[in-house]
């Protein structure tokens, strides 16, 4: 996950909508639908994190390693069911709230299979930070009580410093290295982009919030500057793995 440093801004003075409790919020019918499929998007994405996690461990070069990255994987899985019981509170079916975002974020880690141990390294921590900013950024459009749960569950676990630390000190042990894990980031970049501009396009619920058709959703010209501030922050985290964005 993204650490706050690199984060974009989101904390823009609260709207209408973010000065409200979900139970206020959510009568609107649009506005409901639209955090239901934000949420399960969201509880989907954990759970792939979860388990891409675990299948990292195995390509870890030391047991300290393995056990870092299963700590990691288990800190996913607790976010995940944090997301999966608030939708199950709200009374919707968490894995129908997921569905319909499976075949996007399976597509993403087919097309993205890391080829060894740094690859995972720079996968995680590239396509799980992009991924955040985009919920910081539309959290600051959300309910009080969705926008905690969202930024609770965006909290770092650790995977960030982790990587870095990897990253850099295989480039300054092999120089080399860096080219390849520089264009690899540049693969996943374009790649994350592309998904998340699929699912938003296939769910109308969260294209309508995300250009204002929903409360206080950003207009077009804000979702423009919405990616300029995510590819920006990208470009921060390559520098801080010591590779060209």
């Amino acid at each position: 996950m993204t650490t706050p440093d690199n984060a974009p801004d989101a904390s823009a003075e609260p709207t209408s909508v973010a000065a409200q409790d979900w139970a206020k919020a959510s009568v609107d019918p649009q506005y409901r639908a639209a955090v239901v499929d934000l949420l399960g998007a969201l509880a989907y994405g954990e759970l792939a994190a979860f388990e891409r996690l675990a299948e990292d461990a195995k390509l870890a070069p030391t047991l300290t390693d393995k056990a870092e990255l299963a700590k990691m994987a288990s800190a996913e899985f607790h976010h995940f069911e944090r997301l999966r019981d608030r939708l199950a509170e709200i009374g919707t079916e968490p894995t129908e709230a997921m569905e319909p975002f499976v075949a996007a974020y399976d597509s993403f880690h087919r097309q993205t299979a890391p080829s060894d141990w740094l690859e995972g390294l720079v996968k995680a921590y590239v396509g799980d930070s992009i991924a955040s900013d985009f919920y910081r950024e539309v959290a600051s459009r959300l309910d009080a009580d969705t926008r905690g749960l969202v930024l609770a569950v965006l909290d770092d676990t650790g995977h960030a410093s982790f990587a870095v630390e990897k990253v850099r000190a295989a480039i300054d042990a092999d120089p080399r290295v860096g080219g390849r894990l520089a264009l690899w980031a540049r693969r996943l970049m374009g790649e994350a982009l592309s998904q998340s501009q699929r699912v938003v396009a296939e769910r109308d619920a969260l294209s309508t919030m995300l250009v204002g058709g929903v409360a206080d959703g950003f207009d077009l010209a804000e979702v423009g500057k919405m990616f300029t501030r995510i590819t920006e922050a990208h470009t921060k985290r390559m520098a801080a793995l010591g590779l060209a964005a």
